[in-house]
């Protein structure tokens, strides 16, 4: 063939169309959202480790803070392993019943090249999801710190992640039961994460029993650092959470990451304001517990409220919380760091006045056709009761299962001594 006819035949070649379905997925997937979901799951990673591994671990007392950072690792090793393998089939899978998703992305095997109903391939997705399913047990170390065995809070977790937040999730975020026929919101995981890490922490927490020394002592000042770095990773990281569930770089996005931003800041001059009243200064305490506070408040929220309701959550779920912290103490119930109530006690209210917030009178994103604001609180509640409820039951179940291959607690002799020494052989036994 000569050149001209070499020519002619490449000119009708670039004039065929293309292949339909090529085209249609390049169309599909948006690379800014794209983009922005991935810069958000590292921004979720960077608040569970080293965030709130750095803030443990500035809250106890000395011999027990590298025990934490230990556990937080291999809880986000385990915890992102076993979403691989069917945690996020059973959170994000195919809807069928209703109860768990459908076995049709066990081990990834099978993820669709667009994430149905967004712009994003199901890959970034299950990124987001993966590190997200991090944040519940690595909450929940501060429930049993101090005193659990390293391999029970391993496989504890492992099993907790599937038997709780895996379920959960896909009730409330995968279209399951509660958002599909009660019509419970929740916008960032306010109840996958939050309410279930605070009902579980407190189970856990009455199931192990108290410290030797309950309630004892904390170590001065010495951790304030640590506290404080972890407290401003835990801060970037919430707005990472709450603006990263738009799944679009969207104006949702950044009105969801706007109220985190304000919830914390709300809640974190809250309780400096308490404690001035409270005691004439300002002390240690504030630091991370109410970025914590603020940021569980808010979470089930985020999306559907103006900033002006975020103020209120954030204000809201700092007073609960430092409220929880005191019937926690008369209750003599040694959940460490407080997680029930500085974790889940806010998140129980923010999933509750969202069914108020929610109206466009206070600025909110309005209801869905058939609700109105009481039987949108209706839903919340309903909600809220049923996570609770599957939260203790299966976190109670997760850990009998754990203990039979390893004790929940260390001995007493290596408690005494500490977690750092008996559990990892770091310093000095104390």
């Amino acid at each position: 063939m000569n050149t001209r006819g070499t020519v002619t035949v490449a000119t009708l070649l670039a004039a065929l169309p293309r292949p339909a379905l090529a085209q249609s997925l390049h169309d599909a997937v948006n690379s800014g959202d794209t983009a922005w979901l991935l810069a958000a799951a590292a921004l979720v990673l960077l608040a569970a480790l080293p965030g709130i591994a750095l803030l443990h671990s500035g809250r106890l007392r000395a011999g027990n803070g590298m025990s934490v950072l230990f556990q937080t690792l291999a809880i986000v090793a385990v915890v992102s392993l076993i979403w691989t393998v069917v945690g996020y089939t059973l959170a994000f899978g195919d809807v069928s019943g209703g109860w768990i998703g459908a076995g049709n992305a066990w081990m990834l095997i099978r993820l669709s090249a667009v994430r149905a109903g967004t712009a994003i391939p199901e890959s970034a997705f299950v990124l987001f999801q993966l590190v997200a399913a991090t944040l519940a047990p690595v909450l929940m170390t501060g429930a049993w710190a101090e005193r659990a065995r390293f391999g029970w809070v391993v496989l504890f977790c492992a099993l907790w992640s599937l038997m709780a937040a895996a379920p959960i999730s896909h009730w409330v975020m995968g279209g399951g039961w509660l958002a599909s026929s009660v019509g419970t919101l929740d916008w960032s995981g306010g109840l996958p994460i939050f309410v279930a890490t605070g009902a579980s922490s407190l189970v856990v927490a009455v199931m192990m029993g108290r410290r030797l020394d309950y309630p004892g002592e904390r170590d001065g000042n010495g951790g304030i650092p640590l506290r404080l770095a972890g407290s401003a990773l835990v801060w970037i990281g919430g707005i990472g959470l709450c603006g990263g569930w738009a799944l679009a770089a969207s104006d949702a996005a950044a009105a969801a990451a706007i109220n985190a931003h304000v919830a914390m800041a709300a809640s974190v001059f809250t309780w400096f304001a308490a404690d001035r009243l409270s005691h004439g200064r300002i002390g240690s305490s504030g630091l991370g517990s109410s970025v914590l506070a603020g940021l569980a408040a808010v979470a089930p929220a985020a999306g559907y409220i103006s900033p002006g309701a975020a103020l209120v959550l954030g204000i809201l779920g700092a007073l609960a919380a430092r409220q929880g912290l005191r019937l926690l103490a008369r209750a003599r119930i040694d959940d460490t760091l407080g997680i029930f109530a500085i974790a889940g006690l806010p998140a129980m209210i923010g999933t509750l006045l969202l069914g108020l917030f929610l109206s466009p009178s206070f600025g909110g994103t309005g209801y869905a056709r058939g609700h109105t604001m009481i039987s949108q609180i209706f839903a919340q509640a309903v909600g809220l009761g049923a996570v609770v409820l599957w939260a203790a039951v299966a976190s109670t179940i997760a850990a009998l299962m754990a203990s039979v291959l390893f004790p929940m607690r260390m001995s007493e002799h290596a408690e005494r001594n500490g977690l750092d020494f008996s559990s990892h052989g770091i310093g000095p036994a104390t």
